[in-house]
């Protein structure tokens, strides 16, 4: 696979990242997708992509680095990079108080406003294997119940990753996962057999997954607008530049009344001063004014 690199290394031999070679990956993955990654974790690219480079027979990081520029490969080889570099914790109904916030008060306030149009759009930006997802269109049903097939609704559901949507898109999940689920709702959306969950069509039905890059800005503008925007424990990974860029995308995105929720460990403090922060017990929401 590595046609530029044909020398093979020892698969013992523990690869050293150099200041230089850290700085160039570094700048280089800032560029490709906006995550920024400090100096003071040098060893995460040191030990996430030693595998890569044995993989490939390279010798060392630079050799990479040129893979990522040069090599026929590239284009692949840049989706294993994404998967490596991104982290993919989560689970379902993460964070109950913030959920319970959005069921209780958004997303009763939103249905309402939709009115007799009952169309309904909430963008997932960042959902990993789609636990996130999947967690708001059981909270819908919840909601709305068997009014749910009258209604127009679809979850847009994005990552950068190629292979955590794969896996979300197939619904299977371990009892892990499903720790912080009210046992009644697993029971009502799960098939559940033996330690293996697999989400009931009824729920996957609201939900669409696709491949999308936060700082590309063509590929944002063409996500539909929304009246919600799930963003949780994805800013965290940007600077101050890039995080300002994202949350700018996320309010045009938003239609006028339209609602903003992030990680409880976020905040927007510094980056925009453009959405009124609505504080509640264990959580805070942001809105869009009309």
């Amino acid at each position: 696979m590595a046609s530029l690199f044909s020398k093979t290394i020892s698969l013992g031999k523990e690869l050293k990242i150099t200041e230089q070679e850290f700085s160039s990956l570094r700048d280089f993955i800032y560029d490709q997708c906006g995550i920024y990654i400090a100096d003071n974790r040098k060893y995460l690219l040191e030990n996430r992509l030693g595998n890569r480079l044995k993989h490939l027979n390279l010798r060392n990081f630079d050799e990479y680095y040129n893979f990522l520029r040069y090599d026929g490969a590239r284009a692949e080889e840049m989706k294993r990079l994404f998967e490596v570099i991104t982290t993919n914790e989560t689970s379902f109904y993460r964070n109950p108080p913030q959920l319970q916030v959005f069921q209780e008060k958004v997303l009763g306030e939103v249905l309402k406003s939709c009115g007799a149009q009952k169309k309904l759009r909430i963008w997932s930006a960042g959902c990993s294997t789609g636990e996130e997802p999947y967690t708001i269109s059981m909270i819908i049903h919840e909601m709305l119940k068997a009014q749910v097939a009258e209604w127009d609704i679809r979850i847009t559901a994005n990552d950068l990753s190629e292979r955590v949507l794969e896996s979300a898109r197939q619904g299977v999940y371990n009892d892990y996962t499903l720790r912080s689920t009210p046992p009644e709702v697993a029971q009502r959306y799960f098939d559940m057999d033996d330690g293996t969950n697999k989400i009931k069509t009824e729920v996957k039905k609201l939900v669409s997954f696709g491949q999308i890059n936060l700082k590309d800005k063509v590929q944002l503008k063409r996500v539909e607008r929304s009246h919600i925007v799930f963003c949780r424990n994805v800013i965290i990974y940007f600077d101050d530049a890039m995080k300002k860029q994202v949350i700018n995308a996320f309010y045009d995105n938003l239609l006028p009344g339209g609602f903003l929720i992030i990680g409880h460990s976020e905040s927007l403090h510094n980056i925009t001063r453009a959405f009124k922060p609505i504080h509640f017990p264990g959580a805070i929401i942001y809105q869009k004014e009309e």
